[in-house]
């Protein structure tokens, strides 16, 4: 199945690599590092490619590319999950995915890939399971290891491995037990030049933070899980109760995990948080434009909307930027034709806008198309959809945890045209 993993940062080169099976020389990462070349934005590079010889299936995490090679045919979703589990592996591990901690950490990254995958094909992928047998790095278990040659991994078989419950390890104690959900949601949107809205979905998904002494057994209730579509599940999760009362039922792994995802595709569910009013142009005659572009607050429930950020693809044309911002400060990157204004906070009372002059390149003619704006935002307390949790209760256990529901909204790929 998988036979090679290289791990590739932004700029292009390739930092580790891992074989299973036959080593694969490093230039089949040429037909990748071409479709990233063509790529505007690193997340537009296509998941999966074709080469004469080789599928590379890719995903972007963290600013680093991970990039699987395969020699048969597979499906890409199974490959793709894969790779997404090894970055959540190396993010609960190391505190952070980055090429620095990777390199810092080398010998128990390719112990953790050694476990994960077994001669291509995915064996142990849970977390429990993995700091079971490969303890997670300390400072003092580095310096120990150093002095006395000994390595992280574990000398018995993990107690999960066996079980029917793999996801959880046996014997688990805490002072204080606690179970924290956060519900966050993405808008993937595109409005065009007058507002109206072309298509907008919402992704969900349900971060868990799971510290509970024993074998609890959960039950999570929602207000109003109808307007879920496209759910999919953690492992430990009950698919069948889950179909007959949509309710989720569950035996929790320890610490934390991603309980579902889920998509709300009806558009008229889908509320767009913020309005822009803009109209950006360029002149058939001297080498200028305009830009006038403003940002209100629409449906937000009451929420308030933050770290609003606008970026703009300027034409290859525009030399320099002169303009105003009532709010916040933008900045124009010259080498990449990239409009940056950082707003913040919205405030409903005085609309934070931004306006002045573009200079082009004499000589050039006007662009035949104007750029699109990409929207960044986020609004705590709120989920967009509507989704709420009604409940949560524990069987099992005769202790009573803390518990806790967030919610925050933040804005995918939310585009306006103009």
């Amino acid at each position: 199945m998988i036979h090679s993993l290289f791990l590739i940062n932004h700029s292009g080169d390739i930092f580790l690599e891992k074989h299973w099976k036959s080593v694969i020389s490093r230039s089949v990462c040429d037909y990748f590092l071409e479709a990233k070349e063509k790529a505007v934005e690193p997340e537009n590079v296509p998941p999966v490619l074709q080469t004469p010889h080789h599928y590379l299936i890719s995903i972007y995490r963290g600013k680093l590319f991970f990039l699987s090679v395969i020699q048969t045919e597979v499906p890409p979703l199974f490959v793709i999950e894969f790779l997404h589990r090894v970055a959540d592996t190396l993010q609960d591990y190391f505190g952070e995915c980055s090429e620095v901690v990777i390199k810092d950490n080398l010998v128990t990254m390719y112990e953790l890939l050694e476990e994960m995958l077994d001669n291509g094909f995915p064996l142990a992928t849970e977390s429990n399971v993995l700091k079971e047998m490969i303890r997670p790095p300390t400072i003092l278990r580095s310096v120990v290891n150093t002095l006395t040659g000994g390595s992280n991994v574990g000398d018995t078989l993990p107690t999960g491995q066996l079980s029917n419950v793999p996801w959880r390890r046996v014997g688990v104690k805490y002072t204080n037990n606690e179970a924290y959900f956060d519900v966050i949601e993405e808008i993937d949107a595109i409005l065009d030049k007058s507002g109206v809205t072309v298509f907008a979905e919402i992704q969900g998904v349900i971060e868990a933070c799971v510290r509970l002494t024993g074998m609890p057994d959960l039950t999570l209730s929602f207000m109003n899980p109808r307007l879920l579509d496209d759910v999919s599940f953690h492992p430990c999760v009950r698919f069948k109760r889950w179909e007959a009362e949509h309710v989720l039922s569950f035996i929790p792994p320890d610490g934390n995990f991603t309980l579902m995802t889920y998509h709300v595709n009806s558009q008229n569910l889908v509320a767009i948080p913020v309005y822009v009013k803009q109209n950006i142009s360029f002149f058939e005659t001297g080498s200028c434009g305009r830009l006038d572009i403003t940002v209100g607050p629409k449906q937000t429930m009451g929420k308030t909307v933050e770290g609003l950020m606008v970026t703009i693809h300027m034409p290859k044309s525009v030399l320099s930027a002169n303009l105003t911002a009532t709010q916040g400060n933008y900045t124009y990157d010259l080498a990449t034709k990239v409009l940056v204004w950082d707003i913040g906070k919205l405030n409903p009372q005085k609309l934070p806008n931004l306006r002045g002059s573009l200079s082009m390149q004499s000589g050039t003619p006007r662009p035949e198309e104007n750029p699109s704006l990409n929207i960044g935002l986020k609004i705590q307390q709120l989920a967009i959809s509507g989704l709420k949790v009604s409940r949560l209760d524990m069987y099992g256990e005769k202790y009573k945890p803390f518990k806790g529901v967030k919610y925050v909204t933040k804005a995918g790929k939310f585009q306006v045209r103009t």
